[in-house]
């Protein structure tokens, strides 16, 4: 691709820009990272805007960025930052931009999810976070305004040339012969990308010519990309963005790439990212539970709703992880969040909301009577915590032993009789318990076989599906 400004002018990009903010009366949703091409296209929309007379600046403009909440460190701060300076320059420019931050519902954080409900570490074939994390929040807010005001232009740091999967994905929104875009998964949303043909070398030239209007640093940000060989994460609207795996502006837990090369290069650039080491060696840990040999120690061999899956040619699929392996990611988070004090840094890898609602969910859906997590924290962190008698009645560490033992003696699965005492506990002092046999005969209708019935299964599919591969290939 040519350079831009080979055919058009600063001039002509804001003159572009200030056309579809005045043609249209929609406010704007501008997608914000904080890496170098959200950067640009805030700062193309900032100039122009303000260019404007006060008069004609009545169209809001948001601009959003979504916290994952196991974000990157070293950005967290960057675009935390920016999203202060956005909000103080535009009130004193008086300007329409207001910075907000998203963030995912309790229920659907990552260490919720992960720890609490035990799904596996996010790949390729299970990109489970990236609805949660990312999908959702921005979202619900750009839906939220399209409601408010009719509709929205969506503003975004696409550019054409980055990779063919964005190509294909600008392709799909172009609407040509028009600056807008319809989006076919966000009603009432319009799609705009002033920086669609912009290079590379666009991008930063653009940048270190001209500085920022909110008063930010963007050669603070180009040595951040200089200490990095990766890019950055753009807003997340639907499920075809690629991974940001490997990207400066991603999560430093995600495992969908093999190598978190931007975290390892920030911690051999210097002592000054060497107390991010834990959380690395913890990712790297994480990615490890993907290894098909690891999967039968760690994972349970039934989902979550009671099922089994074996494939025609005899392979058992592992489901999520097991409560024993939850209880060792979480002691294991909880010591790399130990570690980063030694070296004196303010950063929270999980909330005290997260491992409460944790807490219940290992109570609550996963049998954990003997309400093991408070030892688990009380043991690493030197914080105590209040944790209070729990709201849910279950029975406890001797009452588990005991029907375990009951369980054992007359050959009935362990957990199918947990799951019917909390049902029925779960029920309890409620006027209408008509719910309560919904509840029982769900449970009975799950998949109760034993992991050695479950591996006959499995080898005898495995020995019918080589003879006929035999058949075949004779």
């Amino acid at each position: 691709m040519n350079s831009i400004f080979e055919t058009q002018s600063l001039s002509d990009i804001h003159k572009e820009i200030t056309e579809v903010y005045r043609n249209y009366s929609y406010p704007w949703v501008i997608g914000y990272s904080g890496g170098k091409d959200s950067t640009v296209t805030l700062q193309l929309i900032w100039e122009a805007i303000s260019k404007l007379p006060k008069e004609q600046r009545t169209n809001p403009i948001y601009v959003i960025s979504t916290d994952t909440l196991v974000e990157t460190p070293v950005i967290v701060d960057h675009v935390n930052e920016n999203l202060r300076l956005i909000n103080q320059e535009s009130k004193k420019q008086e300007l329409p931009f207001e910075a907000h931050k998203l963030t995912p519902k309790l229920e659907d954080s990552f260490w919720v999810n992960l720890i609490g409900k035990g799904y596996p570490a996010p790949s390729s074939i299970f990109r489970w976070c990236t609805d949660r994390l990312k999908i959702k929040p921005s979202n619900q807010f750009i839906l939220d305004k399209a409601d408010e005001h009719g509709e929205v232009i969506l503003a975004l740091g696409t550019r054409r040339g980055e990779s063919s999967t964005r190509d294909q994905v600008m392709n799909k929104y172009l609407n040509r012969g028009h600056k807008l875009s319809s989006h076919s998964q966000l009603p009432g949303a319009w799609v705009f990308s002033p920086i669609e043909f912009f290079t590379v070398d666009d991008v930063w030239q653009y940048l270190m010519q001209r500085p920022s209007p909110w008063s930010a640093d963007n050669r603070q940000l180009s040595s951040m990309y200089r200490s990095a060989s990766a890019d950055e994460c753009p807003l997340v609207i639907d499920d075809t963005t690629p991974s940001c795996g490997n990207s400066r502006f991603g999560c430093w837990v995600c495992t969908v790439v093999s190598r978190d090369k931007s975290m390892e290069s920030m911690i051999d650039a210097g002592e000054e990212h060497e107390w991010m080491t834990p959380l690395l060696n913890f990712r790297d840990w994480l990615a490890e539970t993907q290894d098909p040999e690891n999967k039968p120690a760690q994972r349970e061999y039934r989902s979550r709703d009671g099922r089994i899956k074996i494939t025609d040619t005899g392979k058992l699929r592992y489901r999520t992880y097991t409560l024993e392996f939850s209880k060792e990611m979480l002691f294991r988070l909880l010591k790399a969040q130990k570690d980063i004090l030694k070296y004196n840094i303010d950063y929270e890898l999980i909330s005290l909301d997260e491992i409460k609602e944790i807490r219940r969910i290992w109570i609550t859906e996963r049998q954990d009577w003997e309400d093991s997590l408070p030892d688990i924290f009380d043991g690493i962190m030197d914080k105590r915590v209040k944790w209070g008698k729990n709201d849910f009645v279950t029975p406890g560490a001797n009452e588990t032993t005991l029907l375990k033992e009951l369980a054992e003696e007359r050959g009935i699965p362990l957990k199918l009789i947990q799951k019917l005492i909390d049902a029925e506990l779960m029920s309890k002092g409620m006027k209408r318990r008509h719910d309560i046999h919904k509840t029982i005969s769900k449970v009975f209708r799950e998949d109760w076989r034993s992991l050695n019935e479950v591996l006959n299964e499995a080898e005898k599919r495995k020995i019918a599906s080589d003879q006929e591969e035999l058949k075949e290939a004779v």
